[in-house]
């Protein structure tokens, strides 16, 4: 028995098609190991928020030994390093893909897209949750932030929700750009999206033109959501909405973006 593209040829050399759910593991697995192979990207990913957390929150007593503030910030930070991941292996990865002579051959196989798209989404959900170790663990040993039981289930299915638009986006950029401009790109909407959405500093620490223009933004809008529920401050009145909003926008822009490069790639 032996495996050729989405089907595996039995002894009786019939083609037998794979279970949708078996091909997106074989395509979430491929993924994750081209990632492991490359060590520095996967350094940088897990330890650049857990840097800021201890560089820039542990040595501020009023921040780290508050119950409330700690748990914040590490909220805050946790959410950079999902939105991170996300754009990093949606954008720069896919664009990186698309230049290597691998993926049109994959994309002439009779599955269609949908094994090789959900084998990459849960890769990169994958990486999502193990980009939060190290900022829950810094938290943890050397801050007062704490969660229950409960707001620590809660947080692990929120991970997801709060990727959903970021991933999107991610895929709309791969999607659209080529790899040298997707990275530039990537960096150029990653960071601001970061300050202003109040991720590195509390949005009540804004100016307050900068206040009212960050609430229309996603990465606020998750923002406010994570620290709802990690620790129960209310976010603002509209934060689902603009969150629900941005998300169907980058939806439209991936969908557009796909079908644009296989146009442009396969006509």
């Amino acid at each position: 028995m032996t495996a050729t593209g989405d089907a595996v040829v039995q002894d009786d050399g019939a083609a037998r098609p794979q279970p949708f759910w078996r091909l997106a593991w074989l395509h979430g697995r491929l993924g994750f190991v081209e990632t492991v192979r490359i060590p520095i990207a996967v350094i940088g990913n897990l330890l650049f928020p857990a840097l800021a957390l201890l560089f820039f929150v542990v040595p501020l007593p009023q921040v780290a030994s508050d119950p409330v503030a700690a748990t914040a910030a590490v909220a805050q930070l946790g959410t950079f390093a999902v939105m991170s991941t996300c754009l990093f292996s949606f954008g720069a990865g896919v664009s990186e893909d698309r230049q290597r002579p691998f993926d049109p051959y994959l994309r002439t196989l009779p599955a269609g897209p949908g094994p090789r798209l959900t084998g990459r989404v849960l890769n990169g959900l994958l990486w999502c949750y193990l980009a939060l170790v190290p900022v829950v663990l810094v938290g943890w040993l050397l801050t007062a932030a704490r969660l229950t039981p409960a707001q620590a289930l809660w947080s692990l299915v929120l991970v997801v929700a709060a990727a959903v638009p970021f991933l999107l986006l991610g895929l709309a950029i791969g999607y659209r750009l080529t790899s040298k401009a997707a990275i530039p790109v990537v960096q150029a909407v990653l960071f601001p999206l970061a300050f202003a959405g109040g991720l590195f500093m509390p949005p009540e620490a804004f100016p307050r033109w900068l206040d009212v223009l960050s609430q229309g933004l996603p990465s606020r809008a998750v923002r406010d959501l994570v620290v709802q529920m990690t620790t129960g401050t209310e976010a603002y009145a509209l934060a689902l909405p603009v969150l629900l909003g941005w998300t169907a926008l980058f939806a439209t822009l991936a969908v557009l973006a796909y079908r644009a490069d296989e146009g442009r790639r396969f006509r």
